[in-house]
């Protein structure tokens, strides 16, 4: 075998082969090469016969990697060795032993929307009504049960609400139930042959016989069930070898265990441990960077990433004033490197919540720059966006019938397409508009919702009203119910908005619906490059992992926004927003720019942060800090709240002229000539003044 590419650690973690192996893979150090030689080695040098090894990696696409890499090595062999998920390997178990567990030969695999159909028919059956009992709650809470290893019985010990009494019952029946129809979910796939090996030790030594030589990728992702099976395994030879960092483990929130990678010369106390630490990825200051920040977690295994590269460019630190301020220096930035030659493509700006990314693609549309959001979608295209924005557009017009289309039945309201197609056929007979049509039923009641926010509308500023829409609605009751991480993020965004209907309302002063619907219909409809793969790149950190890129901006880097205020009070999510920052500088190849902002507006909120704790922990000889100017106006100067105002008062406008205040309050209601006609302006702003 040609192994004079490898360098002297990966030489040796190669070559390593009998007992229990930890490789620490440093970000950037190869182990993907390391990992694929490594099972090439074991068939053409060792000769041990590639029906007995295992390989196992997380997703679809690295398993895939992995086998073309390994056939290009090996030829036809590579078809005998087992390289897939674990997933994947527990489908062959169970094919291979299916009557031992009590299925039938022809078992079906029930994906995540089928065990959620599952779970609806059973709070059917219970007379559970969806909105109190949140179908995909229960089924995440019965998902990380299974994958603690919790069956039903085991699990109503844990039991100490109503709820959990309901979650348990539902649990028991969802068992049954699927056993029935001879289906195992995604869950059952670990779950089901660790019964099997503990029930059916012969079986065990079978599989431990024919898998003598067990690899595992990216081990510090385990969850309990993957660390029980692969234990279990790999128990009689422990020819076991698994790679990993400590350093990237980020996915604690599904389920992983970072402890198991930490265990594993605890698990095998005859484990060799080789650290690969030569980065072949960045830059010298953007690992001396890496390097600083990570050190400070005190549950990790000691390693220090260091490269042959030069140390490049120190890296960019930039406080901006405000999450505006801080878009447009991106976008400036970003216009600086395409203009010297950069390809868009070799660009991303990464965030930690997924709201974060909406400034930053108002900047990008308004100067025409391309951009993909990966992971997500557009900030204005996601859908309880597009249903905020339909309330709006309802509000503001009913006669728009596709916007009444849109959210008559969101969140559901029994309104089905049955209810819909009448009232479409009477509204055509009749000539009127679907809201004019309305006259009984469920429909009538939303066209009383819809009347009362108008009713609304007329004296409340637009962000009052989004808050309005959300509670009366329904819309964030709905997703505070769901108790999902989707729902979440979806409220998360939702409430995004305001910081969008504040910022419109501070800097112009206006309260008009119009005005604001016209304002964002100018930077929604969005261009999505969709042929263009030269494009800037928009994700969150945690979809960049197993990613790099030459140009790389960390966005947000406030205590509160990134480390997120939800770690504050708990040391280890602390130490997993850490992991998630060392993730996000190491995606840097060439250049790595941080970004924060003085003032920030998020979920509707205005708030002054300092700056990340992670900034204060790099030693700033690896800084290049610039000065920020403050902007062209301070947003807390733009209201003066001493000034009175009322009916009769003359004003003039910055931008309308001359008016006349017809009624006054928090909101001045003010007639100007018929080019401009009546608009809503808040009470003291500098845009007007007083004849």
């Amino acid at each position: 075998m040609e192994l004079q590419n490898l360098n002297d650690k990966q030489l040796e973690a190669t070559r390593q082969t009998e007992g229990p192996i930890l490789i620490l893979a440093g970000a950037g150090s190869g182990k993907t090469r390391v990992l694929t030689t490594k099972v090439a080695y074991l068939a053409l040098e060792k000769k041990i016969n590639p029906y007995n090894i295992l390989a196992i990696t997380f997703t679809n696409k690295a398993a895939k990697e992995m086998k073309e890499r390994i056939l290009k090595m090996l030829g036809k062999d590579a078809y005998k060795i087992q390289i897939s998920t674990f997933h994947s390997l527990g489908v062959l178990i169970l094919r291979e032993n299916y009557e031992k567990i009590g299925l039938n030969k022809n078992f079906t695999i029930l994906d995540s929307e089928d065990s959620l159909t599952v779970i609806k028919k059973i709070l059917k059956e219970m007379n559970l009504d969806p909105k109190v009992y949140n179908p995909k709650t229960i089924r995440n809470k019965i998902s990380g049960a299974k994958n603690e290893l919790i069956d039903s019985n085991e699990y109503s010990k844990f039991a100490n609400s109503d709820y959990e009494e309901i979650i348990t019952t539902v649990y028991q029946k969802y068992e049954h139930k699927i056993k029935n129809s001879n289906s195992v979910d995604f869950d059952d796939l670990l779950v089901l042959p660790i019964k099997l090996f503990k029930n059916h030790p012969k079986v065990l030594k079978e599989y431990q016989e024919r898998f003598k030589y067990i690899l595992v990728d990216e081990y510090q992702d385990t969850n309990e069930a993957q660390y029980i099976l692969i234990k279990m395994l790999s128990a009689k030879y422990k020819n076991i070898c698994v790679v990993g960092d400590i350093d990237q483990s980020i996915y604690g929130f599904r389920g992983a265990n970072y402890r198991n990678i930490l265990n594993f010369e605890k698990d095998y106390p005859k484990a060799k441990v080789i650290l690969l630490e030569e980065n072949y990825r960045s830059t010298g200051n953007i690992l001396n960077v890496a390097n600083d920040i990570i050190k400070n977690n005190k549950k990790r295994k000691e390693k220090n990433l260091w490269t042959k590269n030069e140390d490049g460019l120190k890296i960019k630190y930039h406080r901006a004033y405000d999450e505006q301020d801080e878009a447009h220096y991106v976008m400036y930035q970003i216009k600086k490197l395409i203009d010297s030659g950069a390809n868009k493509a070799s660009i991303a700006v990464l965030y930690r919540t997924n709201a974060q990314s909406r400034n930053i693609e108002e900047a990008l549309l308004r100067d025409n720059i391309p951009y993909k959001v990966v992971g997500s979608f557009y900030f204005y295209n996601r859908k309880e966006i597009k249903d905020l924005i339909s309330y709006l557009k309802l509000i503001y017009n009913p006669s728009d019938d596709v916007s009444l289309m849109r959210v008559i039945n969101v969140p559901k309201r029994q309104i089905g397409p049955k209810t819909i197609e009448n009232l479409s056929m009477k509204a055509v007979d009749k000539g009127l508009s679907l809201y004019e049509a309305i006259e009984s039923g469920k429909e009538l009641e939303f066209k009383k919702l819809i009347e009362k926010l108008r009713k609304a509308s007329e004296e409340i500023s637009i962000t009052d009203l989004v808050d309005l829409i959300l509670n009366e609605t329904g819309m964030r009751k709905e997703l505070l119910n769901e108790k999902t991480l989707e729902a979440e993020v979806r409220l998360e965004n939702l409430e995004e908005f305001k910081s969008i209907t504040k910022n419109f309302e501070e800097t112009t002063g206006i309260v008009s619906l119009d005005d604001f619907l016209l304002e964002i219909s100018l930077v929604s409809d969005i261009e999505e490059h969709r042929n263009n793969t030269d494009v800037v790149t928009l994700m969150t950190i945690h979809s960049a992992k197993g990613l790099e890129f030459d140009h790389v901006f960390i966005i947000g880097m406030e205590e509160g926004l990134f480390p997120h205020a939800n770690s504050m009070d708990y040391p280890d999510d602390l130490e997993e927003e850490r992991r998630l920052c060392y993730v996000a500088v190491t995606r840097a190849k060439k250049t790595l720019t941080l970004v924060n902002a003085k003032r920030r507006m998020l979920y509707g909120n205005a708030s002054i942060n300092p700056p990340s704790r992670f900034i204060e922990e790099i030693n700033p000889k690896y800084l290049d800090s610039d000065v920020t100017l403050e902007p062209k106006f301070n947003k807390e100067d733009m209201i003066d709240e001493s000034i009175t105002y009322k009916t009769g008062d003359k004003v003039i406008h910055e931008k309308y002229g001359e008016g006349i205040i017809i009624s006054a309050g928090d909101i001045l209601t003010i007639a100007f000539s018929q080019k401009y006609g009546i608009i809503k302006i808040m009470k003291g702003h500098k845009s007007i003044r007083k004849v």
